[in-house]
């Protein structure tokens, strides 16, 4: 993936919701001047949810999901309103698509609540305005997906509720200033994707560019070399989390440390949430069961460091038998209450909002939730270091 290309994690996720034949795949297409959808007389076409990301004038960069009817039926159906449900966490805007020809029915104000107790902007439509002959009523923006009508007034309004984000919402731009140099520790392993960085990496380097500051990317082997012949010290090291140990005592103690994930936990907006979560991995015992979640749905290799370096270092840590669950992808359990704590990656792969369901699930569920660099840095005795660069948050450990 390019620079100036837009990761789907930072893309405004518009989801569109409804019953069965409202129309919705129709407005999707209309919306989106593609053939996004399948598009079909028979109710249920739609049977998973259809993602797609795309740029979408006037928002720019946007993920479109067309959604499974809400008022599916039988076990299949059942399913269909499940993974509907499950959309609902991580979409910024929802867009119901309504039959403008009838009242709303009891599933679209069923949805209209889902919306409200998630607190997600949404807008009410009501398709097939050309097959009506009354007046739209206040509660329904009228459109037809059939002949164009009202889509371009649509988009403007869907526009309208993207919230503007903070101009210091930034992954490093709020730790690193104007011709500061960072220093990137990159390891190259078995495990590491062949031929390019991942994301955090990415999305550092680029932050550090538009901070007009200068980065060295260098491996975990050469960092001892690098800060020897460096003509000045550099601001910060930021190391991948599986080094942290190495770099740690590589790097100078006047030199500040920390680690792709925290910057990832932070700019996500869980670090405090993480950093308390990883003071339960002091209290496990023989039995606990713990979930390792990723993000991502790559393949596993040897070395892995959700599914082993990770659990080996708890074990070693704790000196307990633990029982370990691994999750990917779009797959989290709702039910989390019998896991003692719960260890996410970065979440670079997830947009914020998922990923703060995510955190809220395990907090309200009363389980520690942190990630990937702060547990590592809490077991290695370094996380109060690796906070260096956000000291309201190190103020936790005090």
């Amino acid at each position: 993936m390019g620079l100036n290309s837009t990761p789907s994690s930072e893309r405004i996720h518009i989801g569109f919701f409804g019953v069965r034949n409202a129309g919705k795949s129709s407005l999707v297409n209309a919306v989106t001047n593609q053939e996004l959808a399948v598009v079909s007389d028979t109710p249920g076409t739609t049977t998973d949810p259809v993602t797609k990301a795309m740029e979408l004038l006037p928002l720019g960069p946007v993920v479109i999901i067309d959604t499974p009817g809400f008022d599916d039926e039988g076990a299949l159906g059942e399913l269909r309103v499940k993974k509907t449900s499950q959309v609902l966490n991580r979409v910024d805007i929802a867009v119901l698509v309504t039959d403008i020809t009838k009242p709303l029915c009891e599933c679209e104000r069923q949805l209209i609540g889902l919306f409200e107790d998630k607190k997600i902007p949404y807008l009410i439509v009501g398709n097939k305005n050309d097959l009506s002959d009354k007046a739209p009523d206040g509660e329904r923006f009228a459109v037809s997906a059939l002949n164009k009508a009202n889509i371009y007034e649509l988009r403007e309004k869907i526009a309208s509720l993207v919230e503007t984000k903070d101009q210091t919402h930034r992954i490093v731009g709020d730790i690193i200033k104007e011709n500061e140099l960072a220093v990137l520790v990159v390891p190259i392993d078995k495990a590491a994707p062949k031929g390019r960085l991942i994301l955090p990496q990415q999305m550092v380097i680029r932050d550090i560019l538009e901070s007009g500051a200068c980065s060295a990317v260098v491996r975990e082997t050469e960092l001892p070399y690098t800060l020897e012949n460096l003509v000045s010290r550099p601001a910060v090291v930021i190391t991948d989390s599986q080094a942290f140990t190495k770099v740690a005592k590589d790097t100078p103690e006047d030199i500040k440390l920390t680690s792709f994930s925290i910057l990832m936990a932070k700019y996500k907006g869980f670090l405090e949430t993480a950093v308390k979560g990883a003071a339960a991995i002091s209290k496990l015992k023989d039995g606990d069961r713990i979930l390792i979640s990723e993000g991502c749905t790559h393949h596993r290799q040897c070395g892995d460091i959700g599914s082993v370096k990770l659990p080996a270092l708890l074990k070693k840590t704790t000196g307990k038998q633990l029982e370990i669950e691994l999750s990917s992808g779009r797959e989290f359990p709702e039910d989390l209450e019998r896991f003692a704590m719960v260890i996410h990656c970065g979440g670079c792969m997830l947009n914020e909002r998922e990923m703060l369901y995510r955190m809220r699930t395990a907090v309200d569920n009363g389980v520690p939730f942190t990630n990937y660099g702060v547990a590592i840095a809490h077991m290695n005795g370094i996380l109060s270091r690796s906070l260096e660069v956000f000291p309201e948050v190190r103020k936790l450990l005090d």
